[in-house]
């Protein structure tokens, strides 16, 4: 009784967090694409800074030059998703450790190994002492391997501490290698949150060897200090570092405002609200940003390989492809999403996913999939051969999805929130 009380309280606040009028529709009509493509970014008025950390220069590419898009819509009948391990509390995230391990994290501040499918009895790390769950948005939030991991036993968490503020922290593997040093944490960045909600919380190193951190707005509703457009707080953007060229970190030398003018130095983005994961493509290097809405409309940005630093994706100036609060300078440009849905259409918060690059479903190659938190539905999304953007609902699911995952092979993972189930994308 204890568990379905919390169970729906926290489905209370979730709603409440991303300001959905009605209860989702139980059955959403297909989502509408907007009309205008992404365009150059344009970066915002420079105002002088005091010097923060050192740079580093951009190192060579790694990514192969632009996949083929999806010629022809997949078939969502030959897909399933199928359970593939159970007994998770509220997981929020996976890595891939290799030889049929998997991490999965949990909110409350567990990190949990799966073998083969089997959750294993001892957690992988237990940070629990230190993580602060309160919130329905806050605690354990992301996960990402370092790209040596092999070598080193290095990886990199997000969490919200005991005070609701982020941390970005780096850790190593036991001596053994079988598990995580609590004890070797090393923190990165430390963000004061001014509200529960709306810490974004994901990490991705991306082709380029840099670690890129999503943080939302601080929270609230509709960014009441404006956050996400100022580029004096790391609130509502994402930001890019170099974790690799100095201690705690470096700056990349062609981040926007590396220099210390104009805004701070570890911004790589501006202009979101919670971006809720993102995601690069393997092939392409291109990004991925699934952003959460705030009462109407839920959005895909999109920025190609190879794009600038400074992107503003809008917000609080717009929701999705819409106005929402005040004028934006007119010589300020933002770049509108590539695909939005409304709540209107049943959804109520957006989760991204990824590129699907594996070999098990070679008609989903190219096809970037996401979901939505309340209705289930997940979503195929592809750039047509005529520069189109076209999407088609692949399945109907009872999950509250709370991330997807990606193996080394490139294969698909949903997680339930709900449930604690975690399924794989599979053939009937």
């Amino acid at each position: 009784m204890v568990m379905r009380t919390l169970f729906l309280a926290f489905t209370l606040l979730v709603l409440l967090s991303a300001c959905v009028a009605a209860p989702p529709t139980p059955t959403p009509p297909p989502l509408r694409p907007t009309s205008i493509q992404p365009q150059p970014p344009a970066q915002v008025s420079p105002t002088p800074l005091p010097p923060q950390p050192t740079t580093t220069a951009l190192p060579s590419p790694t990514v192969s030059p632009s996949a083929a898009p999806a010629a022809s819509a997949p078939d969502p009948a030959r897909l399933i998703w199928r359970p593939f391990a159970s007994g998770l509390e509220r997981p929020v995230d996976l890595a891939d450790l290799g030889n049929g391990r998997l991490l999965v994290l949990e909110q409350a501040g567990r990190v949990r190994l799966v073998i083969n499918g089997q959750v294993q009895p001892a957690p992988f790390l237990d940070l629990r002492d230190r993580v602060g769950s309160q919130g329905s948005e806050q605690g354990l939030l992301g996960i990402a391997l370092d790209p040596e991991f092999d070598q080193n036993g290095l990886f990199y968490l997000n969490y919200t501490d005991r005070q609701g503020n982020t941390v970005v922290a780096r850790y190593m593997l036991t001596p053994d290698g079988q598990f995580g040093d609590p004890g070797s944490e090393e923190r990165l960045l430390y963000v004061e949150q001014p509200y529960a909600n709306h810490n974004g919380g994901g990490l991705v190193f991306g082709p380029d060897g840099y670690l890129y951190i999503g943080l939302g707005d601080g929270g609230s509703a509709g960014d009441p200090q404006g956050r996400a457009q100022d580029p004096n707080t790391l609130l509502g953007k994402m930001l890019r570092l170099d974790v690799h060229g100095a201690r705690p970190y470096a700056i990349p030398a062609d981040n926007p405002f590396a220099d210390g003018q104009g805004g701070r130095q570890e911004i790589w983005a501006l202009g979101l609200r919670n971006p809720w994961r993102y995601a690069f493509d393997p092939v392409t290097g291109d990004l991925y940003i699934a952003d959460v809405g705030q009462n109407r409309w839920e959005e895909v940005d999109y920025l190609p390989a190879g794009s600038p630093g400074g992107a503003n994706f809008g917000w609080n100036y717009r929701e999705g492809a819409h106005p929402y609060k005040g004028t934006p300078p007119t010589d300020l440009v933002l770049i509108d999403p590539v695909w939005e849905y409304g709540h209107n259409q049943g959804g109520c918060s957006i989760t991204g996913g990824f590129v699907y690059r594996g070999q098990a479903l070679p008609e989903l190659q190219g096809v970037y999939l996401f979901g939505d938190y309340c209705s289930g539905v997940v979503w195929g999304l592809w750039r047509t051969p005529a520069g189109t953007w076209q999407a088609l609902e692949l399945a109907r699911t009872s999950a509250n999805i709370s991330a997807f995952g990606q193996d080394r092979q490139g294969e698909l993972y949903l997680l339930d929130h709900r449930s604690g189930t975690l399924y794989r994308l599979e053939r009937p």
